[in-house]
C-alpha cells in the first residue's frame, strides 16, 4: 500500500495498526536503492517501527506561479561558475516553493525493495506455452498483493479521487489519477482504469469475449478525461503494460507530452491495437510470443532460466 507520508496509513489485512505520519522522525535510513537522474527520483530503503519501508522522493515540475515567486529576494543564489555572460548558481528558494512529491510504501516487502532497486534487466520471449508453464505459476504464488486495488474498488480508500465510474460488473471500471501525477500539470496527466472484474489478470487473458469491456474503457475513459480536464482524445495515449506491475487488468491513460518511462516498446501495448488484434484473432494474446524485460533478481527471471526459456 502506498500512502503520502503526511497521511494516515489505512488499515488492511497486512497492516493492523494505524499511525499518523507527519514527518520522517523515527525512520532509519538503510540505503539508496536507485537514483533515477532522468525522472529526478530517489528510491530509498528505510525502516520504521522495525518494518521495512520504501520511499520515493521526486522533484516536482515547475509551474508559472512558483517560478514567479522564486524570482524575488527570498531566493538565495550561490555562484558556482562565471564565464563571460554565462554563470551558474546553487539556488535555494523559500521552503514553501521547494517541496518534493513523496510516496511511502509501508510495510514494504522484499519484492517492493527489489522492484525499486538498481539492477540488470534481461529480455524475455514468452510463448503462450511459456506463460502457462512459467509465468502463470509465478503470478499465482509470487506476485505482489492486489489488496490496494480491491480497497479502491470497494470504496474503502481513495473514493474522493475517482474521476469516473461505470458500475457494470462485466464491462465497468473505475478511473482515477495515478499516484505519480500531481493533478496540476495537465501535460503530465496520468490516470488508470481499474476493471471491476477480478478474474482478468493481464493482457494474456484477453479474448473476443472481453471486447465490450475494452471498448467501454476506451470510449468512456477518454470521454471522462475530456469532460473533467478538457483534454481531447487525440492528446491522450491509452495502453496496457505487459508485464504489468500488478496482476489485475487495468488501462493507463497518459497525456501525449508525458515522457513516461513505462511507454517502452517492450512493455506498452496501445489499447486500440489490442482491440484490433483481438478482433482479427480472438486468441491473439493467448498465443502470441510476448517480448518484455525482467529484472535479474526477479523470481520470474529465475523461473525462465530454470525452464531454459531465456536466450543468452
Amino acid at each position: 500500500m502506498a500512502v503520502e507520508p503526511n497521511a494516515k496509513k489505512r488499515k488492511s489485512d497486512d497492516n493492523k495498526h494505524s499511525t499518523e505520519i507527519l514527518s520522517f522522525a523515527g525512520f532509519d535510513f538503510c540505503k539508496v536503492l536507485k537514483n533515477d537522474l532522468r525522472s529526478k527520483t530517489a528510491f530509498i530503503h528505510s525502516q520504521f517501527e522495525g518494518k521495512d519501508a520504501v520511499i520515493l522522493m521526486e522533484k516536482t515540475a515547475f509551474d508559472a506561479n512558483s517560478v514567479q515567486e522564486m524570482l524575488t529576494e527570498k531566493t538565495e543564489l550561490v555562484e558556482t561558475l562565471k564565464n563571460d555572460v554565462y554563470s551558474t548558481y546553487k539556488t535555494f528558494p523559500d521552503k514553501t516553493l521547494n517541496g518534493m512529491k513523496t510516496t511511502l510504501i509501508y510495510p514494504a516487502t522484499k519484492q517492493h525493495i527489489a522492484k525499486y532497486s538498481e539492477q540488470e534487466f534481461h529480455i524475455v520471449q514468452e510463448s503462450g506455452k511459456d506463460y502457462k508453464k512459467v509465468t502463470l505459476p509465478y503470478v499465482k504464488n509470487k506476485a505482489l498483493s492486489n489488496q490496494w486495488v480491491y480497497n479502491i474498488l470497494n470504496k474503502e480508500t481513495e473514493a474522493d479521487r475517482i474521476v469516473f465510474e461505470d458500475t457494470c460488473p462485466d464491462s465497468g471500471f473505475i478511473l482515477l489519477p495515478d499516484m505519480k501525477w500531481d493533478r496540476k500539470d495537465m501535460d503530465a496527466l496520468y490516470l488508470q482504469a481499474l476493471v471491476h472484474r477480478r478474474d482478468i489478470l493481464s493482457l494474456r487473458d484477453l479474448d473476443q469475449s472481453h471486447l465490450p469491456l475494452l471498448k467501454n474503457i476506451l470510449e468512456k475513459g477518454l470521454s471522462a478525461i475530456k469532460e473533467k480536464y478538457g483534454i481531447p482524445a487525440n492528446k491522450v495515449r491509452s495502453y496496457l503494460h505487459y508485464q504489468p506491475s500488478y496482476y489485475h487488468l487495468h488501462v493507463h491513460f497518459a497525456h501525449i507530452k508525458l515522457d513516461n518511462p513505462g511507454f517502452e516498446a517492450d512493455r506498452a501495448h496501445l489499447l486500440t491495437d489490442v482491440i484490433e488484434n483481438i478482433e482479427m484473432k480472438s486468441l491473439y494474446y493467448k498465443e502470441k510470443t510476448m517480448v518484455f524485460k525482467v529484472r535479474e533478481d526477479d523470481h520470474l527471471y529465475k523461473a525462465f532460466l530454470e525452464h531454459g526459456c531465456i536466450q543468452k
